[in-house]
C-alpha cells in the first residue's frame, strides 16, 4: 500500500485507528508518566485525578447523547476529587468513604429535575463515580508506599505491553473473532499475544523493578491482561449501547481519554489488589 500524499489525511489501520496519531499521542501521554513517577512520585496522582476528571466529563457527555441520560457531574467531579486525593492519606478508606458521599449527594443533586427518570439518572451517576474516579483512585494509591513508582510503573507497562501485544499479534495473525457482537475486531490470536508480552512484561517488571519472583510477574501480568480485556470489551459494550463510536475527540488517533482508560480503569483496581498480595509492602 502507497503512503499517503501530503495534505491527505492519513488511513486508519486495519484495527481502525490512525496509528501514526495513535503513536505520538501515546508517547507523548507515557513519557509524562513516566517524569512524574521518577521525578516526583506523587506528580502521579495529580495526573490521574486530571484524567478521571477529563474522563468523568466525556463519559457523562456520552450518556446524554446516546441515551438522554443526566448524570449529576457536579457531585461526581466534587466527589471524585475527594475519592482520588483521600485515597492518598487515608488509602482504602479515604476513597470508599468519599464514593458514599458522592452516591449520597448525587441522590440529593437530581431532586431539582423532578420524578421523570430520576432512577435512571441516578443510577447512571453512581456508576460513573464508581467506574472512573473510585476506578482511578486504586491507581493514585499504588504511588503511596516507598516504592510506589516502581509499582505504578509495574502497572502502565504491564497493561501497554498487553494492548500492544493485542495490536499487534490482533493485526498480522487475527482470524477467529473474540467477541463478534462486541468488539469485531478484538480476535482470539490477538489476546494470546496480549497474554504473551502481558505476561514477560509481568516477570521483567515485578522481578527488577519490585524485586519479586519470576511467578508473581505470571500471575500479575495474566490477571492485568484479562482484566484489560475485560475492560475494553465492557467499554465497547457501552458505546454500543448507547450507539456511539467514541467516547471524545479529545486525542487525535485515540477518540476521547475514556476510550484509552477503558483497560486502565478497571485495572488498576486488579494491580493495587495484585501487587498488595504478592508483593507486600
Amino acid at each position: 500500500m502507497s503512503a499517503d500524499k501530503p495534505g491527505e489525511p492519513s488511513r486508519p489501520s486495519r484495527a481502525g485507528r490512525d496509528l501514526r496519531a495513535a503513536i505520538g499521542v501515546g508517547l507523548v501521554l507515557g513519557a509524562a508518566i513516566v517524569l512524574s513517577l521518577l521525578m516526583v512520585r506523587f506528580l502521579f496522582i495529580g495526573i490521574v485525578a486530571a484524567a478521571a476528571a477529563v474522563s468523568s466529563i466525556e463519559l457523562a457527555g456520552a450518556l446524554r447523547r446516546g441515551a438522554g441520560i443526566r448524570v449529576s457531574l457536579l457531585p461526581v467531579l466534587v466527589g471524585g476529587q475527594a475519592m482520588i486525593w483521600l485515597s492518598w492519606p487515608f488509602a482504602l478508606h479515604g476513597a470508599l468513604v468519599a464514593f458514599v458521599l458522592t452516591t449520597l449527594a448525587c441522590l440529593a443533586w437530581r431532586f431539582r429535575h423532578g420524578v421523570d427518570g430520576y432512577l435512571r439518572d441516578v443510577t447512571a451517576s453512581v456508576f460513573t463515580a464508581a467506574y472512573v474516579p473510585l476506578f482511578a483512585a486504586f491507581a493514585a494509591m499504588l504511588v503511596v508506599p516507598e516504592d510506589g513508582a516502581f509499582r505504578a510503573l509495574c502497572f502502565m507497562i504491564v497493561v501497554v505491553a498487553s494492548d500492544t501485544g493485542g495490536y499487534a499479534f490482533g493485526v498480522l495473525l487475527g482470524r477467529h473473532p473474540m467477541a463478534p457482537k462486541v468488539s469485531p475486531k478484538k480476535s482470539w490470536e490477538g489476546f494470546g499475544g496480549s497474554m504473551l508480552v502481558g505476561a514477560v512484561a509481568g516477570v521483567l517488571s515485578v522481578t527488577l523493578l519490585l524485586g519479586g519472583q519470576w511467578w508473581d510477574g505470571v500471575v500479575f501480568g495474566v490477571a492485568l491482561v484479562c482484566c484489560a480485556t475485560v475492560g475494553d470489551l465492557m467499554e465497547s459494550l457501552i458505546k454500543r449501547d448507547l450507539g456511539i463510536k467514541d467516547m471524545g475527540t479529545m486525542l487525535p488517533g485515540h477518540g476521547g481519554l475514556m476510550d484509552r482508560m477503558d483497560s486502565l480503569l478497571p485495572s488498576a483496581v486488579v494491580a493495587w489488589l495484585a501487587l498488595s498480595w504478592l508483593v507486600p509492602t
